[in-house]
């Protein structure tokens, strides 16, 4: 390298030498051999999801090809990998004539519409496909088409009106995973041409496909916006869609999105969709992995739960599977009505977002007085599920979004997660409407309501209010707490409505006598809950802080708390100031908890457990030694053995620090599988990255 690189320096500088060892045609040979090599590299990379070298290489190799380039600017093409990023910013898109139209799918949500489907096209064909169905992914993403002439890219185009879209050539250059030329010299492609007697020479052709952005890049360009103090993005996908209109391709360049390709419009004489996609993969696209060929609506509606389940773990954004008619000339005769075509359907997941009625109001008290509004709705089925409650966070989001009640709202539910009303349609608005407020007075108890300065939650003032003991109670039988099982929502009410339980420390005083004359208790199951009790009076430190339901005390301060102070005692006499030079507790959180430590009824609370047999048991047993040298740890991703908690106690019992965020002051980050962002931090930071194995010779 060193040597061709001092060759071309006798050909570009300023002072010639009267023998030049290098000619053009040497040169043009090598940006054609660097191109290739480039190209090459970026396929294994951004299609085949392999890295054939470094980075630093890659990064090298382009730079010679770019430097040869601008030195000779007369070898420079098109689909040189240097033209990805194109030159000055546009004034505008111009528009562009789809020669075929992009239509639109006709959405299905249950097997019985999947059936449906089958039996109208089977109507038509006289018969069911011949050779079942093709199911691809249905990318949460934007659609384009791609025209390459003589195997060069020349033409992309976004869907538009369908009919006509924008010419967004030079951005689609920008990402990666779409190749500037077809790899129609590969031998295996050719063999295929020859034995299939292919028509296709590729001199012009046209595919589509799906830019989308994966949900690590959107996670990175949130992270973004969070530290620039600007607003997050809403969906990947809207990213995508903006990052391909942006009229400086540089921008679209930044945002790293990636294609999967769909289609081949152009007739290439294969009999199949299939047939087709193999020959796309052998052109150099990149095909989503779980696309494959489907033999029966049955195998399809097993697919289609399948991903379903897996749905969350996908690295990109999906919202279904699209089913289509494996048969091109099938395909041909079933044709099109309106502006979807009767050979393919969208198979879409549950919607995660709808629209219904907001009813009411209604204000709930949890377990530290604090007063949450919550949507009463109209009920309707979101992700799956039928909804009719929804959270509404606090007054000032209520004033926010402007919700209110009467109005036609948007509804969002996306898995386990609570759902909750996005904003109002306000021109579907009744006149009638007015502004919500919180109420004055605490619903449950009638108590004043009050709000601290700076806070956005009201709370009851009242700490005996019966829902404020009611949620705490709760809280403290629950799995992360003290975790005891039978003591569910139903029987607790049951316990205080009939004045057995006033407080969490009551049912350490429970007995089977007491439950037996209670509805729903037999002998066995009046056994089963005072066993459960029993069984449990043993309890970690961490989960007994937690349980405690201090408020701004979850269970991960819980468990840095359990670790730094070690024992109940030195956590019971911590004061503010203490509490604030603790890692993780914030100043708030220190007072919070500064606070109730200082409630006197909150120290006899603690005591009266402990005189009914409770045992907290310290943190981690006595350091083994000190191996690890007062060095601090932290661990991230998923590890071979360890687990999280394992890993933690490990490390704090050969003698060294858990934190739980990376810093200039970590000395060493234990890294498994799915690591993430903490892992790129210390990289940046030159923190020394070590996996499950290193550590375990560490502390051997």
């Amino acid at each position: 390298m060193t040597v061709f690189r001092d060759k071309i320096d006798h050909v570009t500088c300023k002072k010639r030498t009267k023998r030049n060892i290098v000619t053009k045609k040497e040169i043009q040979n090598r940006i054609e051999k660097l191109k290739k090599e480039i190209n090459y590299q970026r396929y294994l990379y951004h299609v085949l999801d392999k890295q054939g070298i470094s980075d630093e290489a890659l990064d090298s190799l382009k730079h010679e090809l770019y430097n040869l380039e601008q030195e000779n600017p007369e070898f420079i093409t098109s689909d040189s990998p240097t033209q990805r990023v194109g030159g000055r910013p546009l004034e505008k898109f111009s528009k562009i004539n789809h020669e075929a139209p992009m239509m639109s799918m006709e959405d299905i949500f249950n097997n019985e519409e999947l059936a449906d489907w089958e039996a109208r096209i089977s109507r038509i064909l006289g018969h069911t496909p011949s050779d079942g169905y093709f199911c691809e992914m249905k990318m949460d993403g934007l659609a384009v088409s791609l025209i390459y002439e003589d195997g060069i890219l020349v033409q992309a185009a976004t869907r538009g009106d369908g009919n006509t879209g924008e010419d967004v050539t030079s951005n689609i250059k920008t990402i990666e995973s779409i190749p500037l030329n077809l790899k129609t010299e590969n031998e295996k492609l050719k063999t295929t041409i020859k034995n299939l007697k292919l028509n296709t020479n590729f001199k012009s052709f046209e595919v589509r496909g799906e830019i989308y952005l994966s949900k690590k890049e959107f996670e990175k360009l949130n992270d973004e916006q969070n530290k620039k103090g600007l607003p997050l993005y809403a969906n990947p996908r809207n990213i995508a869609a903006g990052s391909i209109r942006q009229l400086d391709s540089k921008i679209t360049a930044s945002r790293k999105l990636d294609f999967n390709i769909y289609e081949i419009v152009t007739d290439t004489g294969l009999k199949t969709h299939e047939e087709n996609i193999n020959l796309a993969m052998l052109l150099g696209f990149k095909v989503n992995k779980y696309a494959s060929k489907i033999t029966s609506i049955d195998k399809i509606e097993e697919l289609f739960i399948k991903l379903q389940k897996e749905r969350e773990k996908l690295p990109y954004q999906v919202d279904g599977i699209v089913v289509k008619v494996n048969d091109l000339l099938e395909r041909k005769k079933l044709g099109s009505v309106g502006k979807a075509y009767r050979w393919e359907v969208a198979y879409k997941w549950p919607a995660e977002q709808v629209t219904t009625i907001l009813k009411d109001i209604i204000v709930q008290v949890g377990r530290t007085g604090t007063l949450t509004p919550v949507a009463v709705l109209e009920p309707v089925k979101v992700a799956g599920s039928t909804v009719s409650r929804a959270t509404l966070h606090n007054e000032d989001e209520i004033h926010r979004k402007d919700v209110r009640i009467g109005d036609t709202v948007i509804l969002q539910k996306a898995g386990d997660v609570i759902p909750e009303v996005v904003e109002p349609l306000k021109r579907l608005r009744p006149q009638s409407t007015k502004v919500w407020n919180m109420p004055k007075k605490c619903p449950v108890c009638g108590s004043t309501v009050e709000r601290k300065y700076s806070e956005v939650a009201y709370k009851c003032t009242n700490l005996n209010c019966f829902s404020i003991m009611r949620r705490r109670i709760i809280h403290f039988v629950s799995k992360t707490a003290f975790d005891i099982e039978g003591m569910g929502p139903k029987i607790i009410d049951q316990l205080i409505n009939v004045g057995l339980i006033k407080s969490a420390a009551d049912i350490f005083k429970l007995t089977k006598e007491d439950l037996l004359p209670l509805e729903r208790f037999a002998e066995k199951s009046a056994d089963n809950i005072i066993e459960s009790i029993n069984g449990h009076k043993k309890v970690s430190l961490e989960r007994f802080i937690y349980a405690l339901g201090i408020r701004m005390v979850g269970k991960e301060l819980a468990d840095d708390l359990a670790k730094q102070f070690g024992m109940l005692e030195k956590f019971r006499q911590a004061n503010f100031e203490e509490l604030e030079r603790m890692y993780g507790v914030a100043q708030k959180t220190a007072q919070e908890i500064d606070t109730w430590l200082k409630e006197e009824g909150h120290q006899k609370f603690i005591d009266d457990l402990l005189e009914l047999g409770i045992v907290v048991e310290n943190y981690h047993s006595p350091v083994a030694s000190n191996k690890l040298g007062d060095k601090s740890f932290v661990v991230t991703g998923t590890l071979p053995t360890l687990t999280r908690e394992d890993t933690h106690k490990k490390i704090i019992q050969y003698g060294g620090k858990v934190l739980t965020s990376v810093t200039s002051k970590t000395d060493y980050l234990i890294a498994g599988e799915n690591a993430g962002s903490k892992l790129d931090r210390a990289k940046k930071l030159n923190i020394m990255i070590i996996s499950e194995d290193e550590f375990i010779k560490m502390i051997k």
